[in-house]
């Protein structure tokens, strides 16, 4: 029986080590703050659970957590199917893969921070290219800084833009490690396209489909400056997300007890919801 090099697992306890302190010593502090109280000076005075229950009898809560469903919602469900609809469209040889592979790539290295500075200034009613093109071309009112409407439909175009290619390059790495075989099969047996798609291309590309879900559902459930750089939360608080909401409990009003307590409550909700869709997706393939 082959055994593992106890120097490799020596250098992996080691590089394990420092990511865990990392991540357990700020945790700690939230645990912390979610069952004290300060007024400054460092002085703490014990609360318990009661940040907990002010929070989850919210209606702030439950309005910001409604929002960050939905819009984790409608981002799964336009750059799930966009992404695997552009992938089929690429070319799997030649000379415009590598192209296809960097154009895709692009939007994701540019930084959150600046897609958000980019696409406030892009859609501003009358400097903006597309605020200006929208309203004065067109003719269509359009001002997301007013109009409800209008800002959730720019924050979701915008993360659109920036994160579908996450979406494309896994589902197009699934495709192209299907071997010509199965095409050949499916050609022979006079398979419609919808037919290869169907009992082909999708079964091979579950497994990076299930990683792309599971990566855009905690990014965007999770997603904070992008939406905060364009909108602000507003108009009102109509784009505000449990993020946005969170900051603002946290560093706006310095409530750290219930903004403690609320980040361990979005942490929660979080890992279940993930694995609850990983349990699902995988059922099969544990059988």
């Amino acid at each position: 029986m082959k055994t593992e090099n106890p120097k490799r697992l020596v250098l992996c306890a080691a590089g394990a080590d420092p990511v865990a302190f990392n991540a357990l010593i700020p945790m700690m502090t939230v645990v912390n703050y979610s069952v004290q109280e300060t007024f400054g000076d460092n002085v703490f005075f014990w609360q318990g659970l009661d940040w907990f229950e002010q929070i989850l009898r919210s209606e702030r809560f439950h309005a910001a957590l409604g929002r960050q469903f939905l819009f984790t919602f409608l981002i799964l469900i336009i750059e799930v199917p966009l992404g695997i609809a552009i992938a089929l469209s690429m070319p799997r040889k030649g000379f415009w893969v590598p192209v296809c592979l960097v154009t895709m790539a692009l939007p994701m290295l540019i930084p959150w921070n600046v897609v958000g500075a980019m696409w406030n200034i892009f859609t501003l009613p009358d400097i903006g290219l597309l605020g200006y093109f929208l309203n004065h071309v067109l003719g269509v009112s359009y001002d997301m800084t007013q109009n409800p409407f209008a800002a959730w439909v720019t924050i979701i175009t915008m993360d659109v833009w920036h994160w579908t290619s996450l979406v494309v390059l896994l589902a197009y790495a699934g495709l192209v490690s299907i071997p010509d075989a199965y095409y050949q099969a499916a050609k022979i047996d006079g398979a419609s396209n919808w037919a290869v798609f169907r009992f082909i291309q999708l079964p091979k590309m579950k497994t990076v489909l299930t990683i792309a879900i599971l990566l855009r559902f905690m990014d965007s459930f999770n997603i904070y400056t992008e939406p905060f750089v364009l909108t602000g939360g507003g108009p009102g608080n109509s784009t505000t997300l449990l993020s946005i909401d969170l900051v603002k409990i946290a560093l706006g009003q310095f409530d750290l007890g219930p903004a403690a307590a609320m980040s361990l409550i979005y942490f929660a909700i979080t890992l279940l919801v993930s694995w609850l869709f990983y349990t699902l997706m995988t059922k099969d393939d544990l059988n």
